[in-house]
């Protein structure tokens, strides 16, 4: 449209009456003619990648391939000439055909591989695209195995202590409390391999699970264990990695209450601190022994979950409590809705 805009107005600056409509339709053609070869640039440039190691040989398939673009443009554009009636009755029309295109040539080849460039960035950012997503996927399923890794090495780490305290009560004769024991276990593992397949569940359901092991834990310390559970009841929806709190009251247990002749208090508490949900588990045992304190397979898996599914924006800490005992805080990205 704009050559054939220019071509009017410059017969008309010429002759100021006269203007050649064939000579227009022809300045307006030839571009589609040449739209119409630009496929041989797509299909050559996607046959023929650029790589390294073939630079030589594609290099010398896109010359042949702008000589073809160029010889089919001025054959379009001869044959229209013709029908239009516009070709120099002074020439042949073979000379008037390689004068043609000759003309053609430097358009021909800054069109090819102005294309050529435009078809190799397409696909270069195809490629790239394509590649971070393969990259994002691997990331993805690499996270999934890590997590799934280590929460087969969390389930039975929980089920072997739990069997442990089964056996000293069956040991001491204590059939009545070993049996209600065993009885909660089986809900405790119901529950544990039900979630099994969601990485985060809402924190109601986390909950849920710690009565559950806490009453386990009752039958094994009798009236030695006192809980007390300090929940803001906004929270109860948000998502959390399940089995997140577990490692943290058995910790509290073992080197809290159990060393205390007369027992103790577990305080379990969860409030959400602007965009951060902060959940506390607290003991009023002996304490630290040792600064930082040494992590067992638990609170190592934990640690990991937490910087697998997280990043830098989750953490667990165990600090000496200010009065007596240990406190271990999680602080993780407050969102609800499980993703599994």
């Amino acid at each position: 449209m704009l050559d054939a805009l220019q071509m009017y107005m410059q017969g008309r600056l010429a002759r100021a009456t006269t203007v050649s409509w064939n000579d227009i339709i022809f300045s307006g053609t030839e571009w589609l003619f040449l739209g119409a070869l630009t496929p041989i640039t797509y299909y050559l440039a996607r046959r023929f990648p650029l790589r390294r190691e073939t630079a030589g040989r594609t290099f010398a398939v896109h010359a042949v391939g702008s000589l073809t673009l160029c010889v089919g443009w001025a054959s379009a554009g001869m044959l229209l000439r013709l029908a239009l009636g516009t070709t120099d009755e002074h020439r042949t029309l073979p000379r008037q055909f390689v004068s043609w295109i000759l003309t053609s040539i430097p358009w021909s080849v800054f069109m090819y591989f102005a294309v050529l460039g435009c078809v190799y960035a397409f696909l270069y950012f195809s490629e790239a695209r394509e590649r971070e997503a393969q990259t994002a996927r691997l990331a993805a399923q690499l996270a999934e195995a890590r997590l799934g890794a280590l929460r087969t090495q969390l389930n039975p780490h929980f089920l072997f202590n739990s069997l442990n305290a089964i056996n000293v009560l069956v040991r001491d004769r204590n059939t009545e409390d070993a049996s209600r024991m065993l009885e909660l276990l089986s809900d405790v593992l119901r529950s544990a391999l039900r979630a099994d397949a969601r990485h985060e569940i809402p924190l109601r359901e986390e909950l849920q699970f710690i009565e559950q092991y806490l009453a386990i834990e009752q039958v094994r310390f009798s009236d030695r264990l006192c809980v007390v559970w300090s929940i803001d009841e906004t929270v109860r929806s948000a998502s959390v990695p399940g089995f997140v709190l577990q490692p943290l009251v058995e910790n509290a247990l073992r080197h809290g209450i159990a060393r205390r002749s007369e027992g103790g208090t577990v305080e379990i508490v969860a409030r959400r601190e602007g965009e951060t949900l902060v959940l506390t588990v607290r003991d009023d045992g002996q304490g630290l022994a040792k600064v930082p304190p040494p992590f067992g397979v638990g609170l190592t898996n934990t640690r990991e979950r937490l910087r697998t599914m997280y990043g830098n924006d989750a953490s667990l800490s165990i600090v000496p409590s200010s009065q007596r005992g240990t406190i271990a805080i999680i602080r993780l990205p407050y969102h609800e809705g499980s993703v599994g």
